[in-house]
């Protein structure tokens, strides 16, 4: 179940009816995404022990993914994590964010750092356009007197950028790319998350996933050369010890009951599960885009969702390389 954030400025409603053609790009209120703020002198310090991601490191300027593990390194939270001036922010699902910042406060103890929800002071916007030659790099970032801008992974053709402010200053930039671009509702930026590659791990998923699994070192969200974090004995184990069995793969059916969470089986060992769907939404094409983690040997036959007498899986491809030992 996707949770959403209440109260958007009516300007940034969700349109009713059918889709608008996306070719050229799109535009969206993520009202699905909440935000955390961490403040005070050891904010940075006390993120880099807890977090999959090097925050000491994380420069003005820069976003960059982030998981968040239990001590078995499963994951229990995603996250895009970025600096303002001294705070640092966390975006992440509406439906974990309340179980995520719970546990990240139980460590607090004696440390100089200020964690809260700060959703409601703060919307996200979701913006694809046509491609530029002079679009900033992936995961740069813009702040100005209206908010900051991220460029984050292309989806096909598409260029993306998410939008960061608080809500008396979104409707400039909504209304300068709503005069060239059609609204959406959010499930098309979901959508093109999973078009995208970049895997979020949702309620229905939550502790399910050792980060390689979902292909979470690949899309920059882990680094091995930070110190210890919980679970980061696992995570550098199933790097370094033998190749990965388990990743995620690009898949389209035409289920639209698709969703997180939804084991996958395959035909060659139809007993037991060979995976499971990390994050599936219809796209605009009617077709339901998934990202499902599933054992590599299982590629070789057909997948089906929930048993051996469901729907197939059409497997595509992902916009990066797996790798080369999977």
């Amino acid at each position: 179940m996707i949770v959403s954030k209440p109260n958007l400025p009516e300007f940034m409603a969700a349109p009713a009816g059918s889709l608008p053609a996306i070719d050229s790009g799109f535009l969206c209120a993520l009202d699905h995404l909440g935000v955390i703020e961490a403040s005070g002198d050891d904010a940075a310090g006390f993120l880099h022990n807890q977090l999959t991601n090097d925050i000491l490191g994380l420069e003005q300027g820069h976003a960059e993914l982030a998981g968040y593990c239990s001590p078995k390194g499963r994951l229990l939270a995603t996250l895009l994590v970025w600096r303002h001036a001294d705070q640092i922010f966390m975006a992440l699902p509406c439906d974990v964010l309340p179980s995520f910042l719970k546990r990240l406060q139980m460590f607090v103890l004696r440390s100089k750092v200020t964690l809260k929800d700060v959703s409601d002071q703060w919307l996200m916007i979701g913006a694809a356009t046509k491609p530029s030659d002079s679009a900033p790099a992936m995961w740069r970032c813009a702040t100005d007197e209206h908010g900051t801008r991220i460029r984050v992974p292309d989806a096909g053709a598409l260029q993306r950028w998410l939008w960061i402010g608080q809500p008396e200053n979104a409707r400039q930039p909504w209304t300068a790319w709503s005069a060239q671009l059609p609204t959406v509702p959010a499930s098309i930026w979901r959508w093109s998350e999973i078009i995208a590659g970049l895997p979020q791990v949702v309620e229905t998923t939550h502790e399910q996933f050792v980060p390689q699994m979902i292909n979470f070192e690949l899309v920059g969200g882990v680094n091995f050369k930070k110190g210890c974090y919980p679970g980061q004995e696992i995570v550098a184990r199933s790097q370094y010890l033998g190749k990965t069995k388990r990743r995620t793969l690009l898949a389209f059916t035409s289920d639209t009951t698709a969703s997180a969470g939804v084991e996958v089986f395959s035909v060659n060992d139809p007993d037991q599960p060979c995976g499971m769907v990390v994050n599936a939404e219809v796209g605009p094409d009617g077709r339901v885009a998934c990202l499902v983690e599933l054992k590599m040997e299982a590629r070789a036959g057909i997948v089906h969702l929930r048993s051996v007498n469901g729907a197939t899986l059409e497997f595509g491809e992902l916009p990066y390389a797996l790798n080369a030992e999977t």
